[in-house]
């Protein structure tokens, strides 16, 4: 039982997880790793090479040290998380790994600092946060079990279709082997997809945001060809090896960014692969013959690079609808397409009353962000949804 004892022992080590910093959580990973190795087929290993989960979990950590006291300051966060755990169909069991090997790290750590009041302390703290998210991922695996068209864990699905939307992006879609219904989804959230690549090891599983309309037979996601130094793994698997007829599983639906209907105007601002939840968006918004002004606003590399930039136009014409994109390294003669960065200001934007959709590269969000704030738009009204490990804005 969490005490206030334990909340004040809690608190004053907040300086030690600072001065550790993500070295902490770095050997957190690698002490869990070694020791279980089937974690693997779980974990995103790609975020764990370029740094980001390390860091995304030690932020976790700190934040909840400093607000043990005030919960309802992570309420957001904690969906944010039970919302991405259920994608990788996270169980209780999981838990008990990883709290052994935080208490074991902490332990290695701060062997002087780690006494026996600050390790029941800190095993009563994690015990209370675990329970919490234990219940809500419940929750939400019952939701999903017992919707219509609705299942737990794994489902073998098959693939029915492909269709490279542009130089990078390629859309896959998906239907039950069993034939049949699947659950809906919100236009925004995002889908669980395990593939076990050639010369893989362990199983991968990702999140790709559903690119399409919800429409109760199969799921659509459109994903981007990472060639970076390090390659992805499953995105270069998923172009060069994923074709019609092949068999993978997929969790349900998940995410807790989505569009809500507030009957107001909606500003959808996405770069590069960030469209993809936003087409989800503006083809929902279509198949309901959404009332409210949408304004369609995106920046990519060039037209080689502008994926579903013919949808987009069949949706907004003849619509009192707007779109509006950026070339950074091309010039066109297109009145729609601008060269350079995203510009807002010449817009003529709902900033009073408009709901505002970010998605992209965190650089790019941030960038977004900021111009709309500048132009008065109330930060309460902008939404966003970043790829991989979250990252505040």
């Amino acid at each position: 039982m969490l005490t206030d004892s334990h909340i004040d022992i809690v608190k004053s080590t907040i300086p030690l997880l600072e001065n550790a910093g993500p070295a902490l959580t770095e050997h957190f990973y690698k002490r869990m790793f070694s020791h279980n190795p089937e974690l693997q087929d779980i974990f995103n290993m790609s975020n764990q090479h370029t740094g980001r989960q390390q860091v995304a979990l030690f932020e976790a950590i700190a934040a909840y040290a400093k607000n043990i006291d005030n919960l309802s300051a992570l309420t957001s966060a904690v969906e944010r998380i039970a919302q991405k755990h259920s994608s990788f169909n996270i169980q209780a069991k999981h838990y008990e790994i990883v709290g052994m090997h935080l208490i074991e790290t902490l332990r290695e750590l701060a062997p002087d600092a780690f006494t026996t009041d600050v390790e029941d302390a800190w095993t009563q703290a994690y015990l209370f946060l675990a329970k919490i998210f234990i219940s809500r991922e419940s929750e939400l695996y019952k939701l999903r079990e017992t919707s219509f068209g609705g299942w737990a864990g794994a489902r073998k699905f098959t693939v029915v279709e492909t269709k490279q939307e542009s130089e990078l992006v390629k859309s896959v879609v998906f239907a039950p082997v069993d034939g049949q219904a699947v659950i809906d989804y919100a236009p925004g959230q995002y889908l669980g997809v395990e593939v076990t690549p050639k010369g893989s090891k362990y199983k991968e599983i990702r999140q790709y945001s559903l690119s399409a309309a919800a429409n109760g037979k199969t799921y659509r996601i459109s994903v981007k060809r990472e060639v970076n130094e390090v390659p992805g793994i499953v995105s270069n698997f998923i172009h060069n090896h994923l074709n019609v007829g092949d068999e993978v599983n997929l969790y349900a639906p998940a995410g807790d960014f989505y569009f809500v209907d507030r009957d107001a105007p909606v500003v959808l601002l996405s770069a590069g692969v960030g469209i993809t939840p936003m087409q989800s968006i503006i083809e929902t918004l279509a198949a309901r013959d959404y009332i409210k002004p949408v304004y369609f606003l995106h920046a990519c590399e060039n037209s080689q690079q502008h994926s579903f930039a013919t949808r987009v136009e069949e949706l907004t014409t003849n619509r009192p609808w707007q779109r509006f994109t950026w070339y950074r390294n091309e010039t066109s003669e297109n009145e729609n397409i601008g060269h350079g960065m995203m510009n807002l200001a010449p817009l003529e934007l709902p900033l009073a009353d408009g709901d505002f959709y970010l998605c992209g590269p965190i650089a790019f969000m941030q960038f977004a962000k900021q111009q709309l704030l500048d132009l008065g738009v109330a930060e309460s009204r902008v939404h966003y949804e970043v790829f991989g490990p979250h990252a505040s804005l």
